[in-house]
């Protein structure tokens, strides 16, 4: 395995430069200028976000790196890529953590997260494999985190100045990021100028441009933060990262703020930061986004025993007539589909509840 160390950064500055002329620039690192990477280093212990240069050893699951472009490019055994350590909760995928050595690990996103594996869902390939090559360190010889690249905290701006609207789920792929970039694109077509802000996950462009896409003014999630993931980063940490991005959105010139929280209830950052009194005090009304009627229902009572306002379920359950009707029942709530949240009319109606 190819081994580098470096005993004072300056000294290697341009084999570095031309290490990283080679390397693919991932997704989570689009905001760490490459100017600042002037050494690299196997003699620490990686932490969450800190930056890493990873040679691609064999490919299984994850077959292409997100770009910090937005690109998607095809990996081959031997590329070098510019990752970002950090833990991943995702049942639907992998599960997986920082590891405490510099040996091999995985890309465990195609967003650019490296870690190492601890489980994964049956229907998943192993993950592809990477070697680190060293972590990147500045001038100082410092290891580069994107932490000290986040927004900055301007000092919480009452987000509650503009109507928030809330989008979680009973879990992944429960249809969270589709109901919001479809609330997204209603909003937009009321002629009204949409922030949209995803609060928690693990570093991937794809809702990032899902929401662009729908017409977002502004875009903006946990990595623009400083953070590659947001599991196991501390409850109160949590809360700080998305008091950070709501107060960025309520800075910007837009009428409404909609935010996706990701996972599910049962997830325990998410559950955490849902029952925190600056949530409670920020989302004006919830969108709640299940797979069948009874996890609607489970999510709704969750939530209203919470006092928190749910307006309407959609989701993957949306696309059964039976399940939709199933929910209504269940929930006594409007059903909203992606065709209903992309109306105006059903916007503003939301939007209504909001304010």
């Amino acid at each position: 395995m190819e081994s580098v160390s470096l005993v004072h950064p300056l000294a290697a500055r341009t084999d570095t430069a031309s290490l990283l002329a080679g390397t693919k620039h991932s997704f989570v690192a689009r905001r760490v200028p490459a100017g600042d990477c002037v050494g690299i280093t196997r003699s620490v212990t990686p932490s969450a976000g800190d930056l890493l240069i990873g040679r691609v050893e064999r490919i299984a699951q994850n077959t292409r790196l997100q770009l910090r472009g937005g690109r998607r490019s095809e990996l081959y055994i031997g590329d070098r890529i510019l990752l970002s350590y950090a833990n991943r909760y995702a049942p639907d995928q992998f599960e997986a953590l920082v590891p405490d050595d510099l040996e091999a690990c995985h890309l465990i996103t195609c967003g650019g997260v490296a870690g190492r594996m601890v489980s994964k869902h049956h229907g998943l390939k192993s993950p592809t494999v990477i070697y680190p090559v060293g972590l990147l360190v500045d001038t100082q010889g410092s290891v580069i985190n994107l932490r000290r690249y986040g927004l900055a905290a301007a000092g919480l701006a009452s987000p509650s100045c503009r109507p928030v609207i809330g989008v979680l789920g009973t879990s992944m792929n429960a249809g969270k990021t589709t109901a919001a970039a479809a609330l997204v694109r209603g909003l937009t077509l009321a002629g009204l100028r949409v922030a949209a802000v995803k609060a928690t996950g693990t570093g991937s462009g794809n809702d990032v441009w899902a929401l662009e896409d729908a017409g977002a003014t502004l875009v903006v999630d946990f990595t623009d933060a400083g953070y590659p993931s947001t599991y196991k980063v501390p409850a109160a940490e949590v809360e700080r990262i998305f008091d950070r991005l709501m107060t960025f959105a309520a800075q910007s010139t837009v009428d409404v703020i909609v935010v996706e929280i990701a996972d599910g209830l049962l997830h325990e950052e998410t559950a955490t930061l849902v029952t925190s009194r600056t949530f409670g005090q920020t989302v004006d009304s919830i969108v709640f986004c299940a797979g069948d009627a009874l996890g609607a229902q489970a999510g709704v009572d969750w939530l209203e025993m919470r006092g928190l306002p749910v307006v309407g379920v959609s989701g993957t359950l949306t696309a059964s007539p039976l399940a939709r009707r199933e929910a209504q029942r269940a929930t006594r709530l409007p059903i909203l589909e992606r065709e209903r949240l992309w109306d105006p009319a059903c916007a503003a109606m939301l939007l209504s509840g909001a304010a």
